[in-house]
């Protein structure tokens, strides 16, 4: 007998009504609306597959609030290029989930569901969950500093963050031109390749003796050491199995890129809000409003100067990576932080989100109480393919 064209919403409903009442992951669910999209979803490689959309981001008929009583009720009249690309694959909207605040730091209500009790990252944090939770197998997520990579890295799933302009922002509510990229959350790197593979054509190819470098990211950040010693072990099962691997040492400078990302982050973020900071300076967060007072106290040669030396960044590390598949480094300090009140740092997202590269986080390791612990690849923006394929081999050597 046939399955119905809504059995995977079905199952992705009935799950959502088990994990929801304690993750809390979803600002808004449309079973109707998502089932009737099943029953005429066009016959492509994700035909009938249920995804979760960050409330960032539009989708046609629901609201896009972002996670602020100030966009309460805002009905999206279109879908987001993001989302219609996955429609066009055959795949599902289910609703929208939790975002922070205008996908800066001041958390939502999500919990993590490898422990409800610690964060599940920001501000792709509804994303992440449900994929975790079990709830969706892919869901729509965005990156302007670590807001996809980390959720990924604490939830235990696999993320994908587009190379800066490689995919329309159409639709998205965004914070920094200069650095905002939509994304992905999928279960594992396999979903991930062909989820990238719906959208826009590229087709994973693992290397047959990837070169991979090494990046600790030690001196951004205290990283744990459960962290270090899964960068160790996946370091040591790629010579394994035949990569080389050598160590990115203090050529790509990070310290000074993460700061310039810090400068245009919040330059551009007082100019993107400028209205909400002017009308309703009350309603931000406290975390926001000392952003938006930071980047209007920026003065603009130390903006351009910081975008110049993203630049000169840039066509150095796309250099190193015209001889390697991909750089590989902790996705976050350590397993999720204990507590809701904050999402974490992003701080080893910072350097690679300033030059505009393609990021996978691949799940695997966990800590000994059993929290995820990510990796995350850096890769070269004109060989996603490359760095897709080096991810799946990433991940089969955490296996």
């Amino acid at each position: 007998m046939t399955a119905p064209r809504t059995a995977a919403v079905d199952d992705a409903l009935r799950c959502l009504e088990k994990t929801e009442p304690e993750i809390r992951a979803w600002v808004r669910v449309d079973p109707a609306g998502a089932r009737a999209a099943a029953e005429r979803a066009p016959d492509g490689p994700l035909r009938g597959v249920p995804f979760g959309v960050k409330d960032i981001i539009d989708v046609a008929g629901l609201p896009t609030e972002c996670g602020t009583s100030l966009r309460r009720g805002r009905i999206a009249a279109h879908d987001a290029w993001l989302v219609d690309r996955l429609r066009r694959a055959g795949a599902v909207p289910l609703g929208k989930t939790v975002t922070t605040e205008f996908a800066y730091f001041q958390p939502g209500p999500t919990r993590n569901p490898h422990h409800p009790a610690h964060t599940p990252g920001g501000s792709s944090s509804g994303s992440a969950a449900a994929v975790a939770a079990g709830v969706v197998p892919l869901a729509l997520g965005s990156q302007t500093a670590g807001s996809l990579t980390r959720p990924a890295s604490y939830c235990g799933v696999a993320g994908y963050v587009a190379p800066v302009g490689a995919w329309s922002m159409l639709g998205f509510a965004g914070l920094s031109p200069s650095l905002d990229a939509p994304g992905l959350l999928a279960t594992g790197v396999s979903d991930l390749a062909r989820a990238v593979e719906a959208v826009d054509g590229t087709r994973a190819e693992e290397p047959e003796s990837p070169r991979i470098l090494v990046w600790p990211g030690t001196e951004l950040t205290d990283v744990a050491p459960e962290m270090l010693n899964a960068l160790h072990r996946t370091r040591q099962a790629l010579a394994a199995s035949g990569a080389a691997t050598d160590d990115l040492g203090a050529q790509a400078r990070t310290s000074a890129l993460a700061d310039a990302h810090a400068t245009v982050m919040a330059y551009e973020a007082a100019r993107s809000l400028a209205a909400e900071h002017a009308a309703y300076p009350g309603a931000l967060s406290a975390p926001l409003r000392d952003l938006l007072d930071r980047g209007r106290r920026t003065p603009e040669a130390d903006y351009r100067a910081a975008l110049e030396a993203a630049r000169a960044a840039r066509a150095r590390l796309l250099e190193l990576l015209s001889d390697a598949d991909a750089i590989l480094g902790p996705a976050a300090p350590g397993p999720a932080p204990h507590g809701l009140g904050a999402t974490g740092t992003p701080v080893l997202s910072r350097p690679w989100q300033l030059l505009g590269l393609p990021v996978v986080t691949v799940p695997g390791h966990r800590d000994p109480r059993g929290m995820p612990l990510g990796l995350q690849l850096v890769g070269h923006p004109d060989r996603v393919a490359r760095l897709l394929g080096a991810a799946a081999r990433v991940e089969e050597a955490i296996r």
